[in-house]
């Protein structure tokens, strides 16, 4: 089991304390961080309630430091660290254009010697969308398309790809992802989300609102990844299942028996000492008895 640390970037909004955190977490044995995205939030009267709280808002991030660039604060940490890897949870791909999200993902990979994990999207938000200038009615046809030209731009010497929102003739996109591409793990519970994962997605990152019963949910959409993949005849264990939910040796076990590869954790302490402390001790207690899972 690979163990993995969720809303690293949030939580550790600051230089020093997200170049420590991220610098502790290699060193005592987790593979990887997480890092969402919120370009810009609405608030307000009237504004579409956020569905990963339970009063619709994201008060909780601002207090803590706000949402930096999930890919900025990862080139960062990733010039302090060496090995562990480097995951976005999720970025919202129809709110960028895929030609520039591909460059900057690939020139992170590059430069962090091929870590990137990259989280995808849709979000839900239509006041975000129409924050960056993007549409929020077609963002599902665009997520589709946007995955086919990242992967086009990442593996092909030069590019031609046409669709009906990207058109590219014969184009470059240095620097190249060491690995020939970057992992695409899809985010989401909704039925496209996990048609996309099963289809499509190195990886599947399950979403699970407040109010859902989360190990119930968790095994519903993992359950509903495997048989779509089985389906059409892909092998689902290509599929690289990463959740939340799970902090005792027993959680983990359970979430193996599912066909889990990673789980992630969020963080609770805050000072330089409490956060060495509690990574310490999780990965003394729980990392060391599970990676054989």
């Amino acid at each position: 089991m690979k163990w993995g640390i969720v809303f690293a970037s949030t939580s550790f909004p600051e230089p020093d304390r997200a170049l420590h955190m991220a610098q502790t977490a290699e060193a005592v044995g987790f593979e990887s961080l997480w890092c969402p995205e919120h370009v810009v939030v609405a608030v307000g009267d009237g504004v579409t309630p956020y569905s990963g709280s339970l009063d619709g808002k994201m008060d909780r991030l601002w207090r803590r430091g706000g949402i930096p660039d999930p890919l900025a604060w990862l080139a960062f940490v990733a010039a302090g660290t060496s090995t562990i890897r480097l995951g976005t949870n999720v970025v919202i791909l129809p709110e960028h254009q895929p030609t520039v999200l591909a460059k900057t993902a690939a020139t992170v990979d590059y430069l962090s010697g091929g870590r990137l994990e990259l989280g995808i999207g849709v979000g839900e938000l239509p006041e975000e969308y129409e924050s960056v200038g993007m549409s929020f009615t077609n963002r599902g046809k665009r997520m589709d398309e946007y995955i086919g030209a990242l992967r086009a731009l990442w593996s092909e010497e030069v590019t031609t790809y046409e669709g009906d929102h990207v058109t590219l003739r014969s184009v470059r996109c240095d620097p190249s992802p060491p690995r020939g591409t970057i992992p695409l793990h899809i985010g989401g519970a909704s039925p496209a989300a996990l048609r996309r994962a099963a289809t499509v997605g190195d990886g599947y990152f399950p979403w699970v609102p407040p109010g859902l019963d989360l190990q119930q949910t968790l095994r519903s959409v993992i359950r509903g990844v495997r048989e779509e993949a089985e389906r059409i005849g892909r092998d689902p264990n290509t599929i690289e299942m990463t959740v939340g939910g799970a902090r005792t040796i027993e959680e983990a076990e359970e979430m193996a028996a599912l066909g889990v590869d990673r789980l992630v954790i969020a963080l609770r302490g805050k000072s330089q000492e409490e956060v060495t402390d509690e990574l310490g001790t999780f990965a003394e207690t729980v990392i060391a008895s599970t990676v054989e899972l």
